[in-house]
């Protein structure tokens, strides 16, 4: 990618103005309109991706497709690292005067104010500013402007609607179809169109479809991409205005693109649209609208992820802090220590009626730490910025990290606070009534595995320990290895998934020696081959009781649904596939959905 060097010429007119600025005032007038010129070609160059994932789509171009999202999530954080330098080489009193940009801000705003995507404007301008100001403790706005849900319902309209009479007919499908534009032909559009319609005619004929009947169906312009998927997203609608969702994915092959999949449960759409998968492109523009169309469809799942999932991370950092603070309000609550175990690494933190999980890092971990020298709080940061910044496989928890955030002191129980303050005092400091983090790591809420494992029924315990299984696998396909196979690091979601959701102790799994005891002779005492590798070993067989699950009929289940994983072979396997440019399985959605299980069932 070449984001770093794409230049329009308003900003090099503008740098080299700022170059040959003599005075304050004069470089304080080019600040804001340098930053400007500098967010416009971040901006065109975002608003590229989703048309180059559909080129990549339609191309069946799958290592094309992945690169795109590697280099999307990298690009905002690439234009900061870029400019931030440069603007303060030329005006180096930006680096430790706070009232400088106040000034600039006072600037800046009125530029921003009419434009669609003024919130991520805004965001930018202050991420230049944390780049080149270093004075520290210093709190940075994270909002703007009016509430994003506000300015997703206004009267733009991201969705077409297809009036329906007694039932869903062929042509109708074959409309929705054709909302991509792509420039390669469907292998078999009629057929297609024509089951599609079949199966969804007899699911609401069988009542099988969360609405009695329907009136319409309305499907978001334009499609989604990710990897070697295109979804074409929307929902069916009653008379009464009773929401079902329904998305279909597609794949392009030899003979030209099909629908692989029919998806029509809010659980597939919410799991599709998990923030533990990599971001969505989305060719459409109306990202406050595509927003909120989607948070009809999932309305548990909270609308600042849905900003982050299509690829807006810094519209939805400000979406959640809204949640969080709204939650608060409603709920009477203050923040408190979070249930279960204490972190090692990091102190948790939330409330019963919250939707997300905070946690901030310790200044140093607990006894209970085992690899070692702790490497720092940054060290941990960029384990999280890590897996941000990846297809998180469906089996990571995806994490927004503010920094610089202030926060009300009133919303923090006292041996919160004061446990913050004490143990965490290089991220966390309190000034009057305010308490400002210097970093602060939100996450959506899933139960940790212990403590679900708790109250679950025995068929509810067994589901589980099957998707822990998965989950430890996706995580692989992911290059992805968790060192601390402790089960508390674990937790389960709203519809029974697993994720991974601590991250100070992952490696990339290609790097991690693979080694096993089993092939010893009992009584044998030579040192091992692998006791002196540099490499963090790893033994399968002690898998079981790495999770330190103390029930044993819950270790038992695990023993005998995941046999594969205590083995050295499977291991080996999967990291060589990997070592070797290939790609580990991993299904975005049910088998069951898939048009050829629909037509049979």
């Amino acid at each position: 990618m070449n984001a770093s060097i794409a230049q329009s010429e308003a900003t090099c007119r503008l740098y080299q103005q700022l170059e040959e600025a003599d005075t304050r005032t004069q470089k304080l007038s080019l600040i804001p309109r340098l930053i400007l010129a500098i967010f416009d070609d971040f901006y065109l160059e975002l608003c590229d991706y989703p048309l180059r994932a559909k080129r990549a789509f339609e191309a069946n171009d799958t290592r094309e497709s992945i690169l795109i999202s590697k280099d999307r999530l990298g690009l905002y954080s690439l234009f900061v690292s870029t400019h931030g330098p440069r603007i303060e080489a030329l005006f180096p009193e930006l680096a430790n005067d706070v009232e400088l940009w106040d000034h600039i801000d006072e600037r800046y705003e009125p530029l921003i104010m009419a434009r669609y995507e003024a919130d991520i404007a805004f965001a930018f301008a202050h991420s230049i500013r944390r780049n080149v100001c270093h004075v520290v403790w210093r709190p940075v706005a994270y909002s703007f402007i009016g509430r994003a849900r506000d300015r997703g319902l206004s009267s733009a309209m991201a969705h077409q609607r297809f009036a329906v009479g007694r039932e869903i007919d062929a042509s109708l499908l074959i409309s929705v179809l054709q909302l991509p534009r792509f420039k390669v032909p469907f292998a078999r559009l009629y057929e297609d169109a024509t089951e599609i319609a079949g199966q969804l005619n007899r699911l609401l004929g069988e009542g099988e479809l969360d609405i009695d009947s329907l009136a319409s169906i309305e499907f978001v312009e334009g499609a989604f991409f990710r990897d070697r998927t295109a979804f074409i997203v929307g929902r069916m609608v009653s008379a009464e205005g009773a929401v079902c969702p329904l998305a279909l994915a597609l794949l392009n092959g030899d003979d030209g693109v099909v629908v692989d999949a029919v998806l029509y449960r809010t659980s597939d759409v919410h799991n599709l649209f998990s923030s533990t998968l990599a971001n969505f492109h989305v060719t459409n523009n109306l990202y406050y609208q595509v927003c909120v169309f989607l948070s009809s469809t999932m309305p548990l799942r909270p609308l600042g992820l849905h900003y982050s999932t299509i690829g807006f991370n810094h519209v939805g950092k400000v979406a959640i802090l809204d949640d969080i603070k709204e939650q608060l309000i409603e709920n009477s609550q203050s923040f408190s220590s979070s249930p279960g175990f204490d972190g090692t690494v990091a102190i948790g933190f939330t409330f019963d009626q919250c939707s997300y999980h905070l946690k901030v890092i310790r200044d140093k971990p607990t006894r209970a730490y085992k690899w070692g020298e702790f490497e720092g709080i940054d060290a941990v940061l960029d384990k999280y910025r890590q897996v941000h910044e990846i297809n998180r496989a469906g089996s990571m928890v995806d994490n927004v990290i503010y920094f610089n955030l202030e926060l009300e002191r009133a919303m923090f129980s006292e041996d919160l606070l004061a446990d913050l303050l004490t143990n965490a005092s290089e991220s966390v400091q309190e000034s009057g009534d305010k308490v400002l983090f210097r970093s602060l790591i939100v996450q959506l809420k899933i139960i940790p595995l212990p403590v679900y494992f708790e109250t679950a029924s025995n068929e509810e315990v067994r589901k589980s320990i099957v998707n822990l299984g998965h989950c430890i696998r996706n995580n692989l396909a992911a290059n992805i290895f968790n060192k601390d196979l402790d089960a508390r690091n674990y937790g389960v979601g709203r519809y029974g998934r697993v994720f991974l959701f601590d991250y100070d102790a992952v490696e990339e799994f290609t790097g991690i020696h693979l080694a096993t005891n089993l092939d010893k002779e009992e009584g044998e005492e030579d040192i091992p081959d692998w006791f002196f590798s540099k490499e963090f070993v790893f033994l399968p067989e002690e898998l079981e009781s790495g999770l330190q699950i103390n029930d044993r009929d819950i270790r038992r289940a695990f023993r005998e649904i995941n046999a594969e994983l205590l083995t050295l072979e499977f291991w080996q396997s999967a990291q060589q596939t990997l070592q070797r440019g290939g790609v580990l399985q991993t299904t975005a959605y049910p088998e069951e959905r898939r048009l050829q299980y629909l037509a049979n069932p």
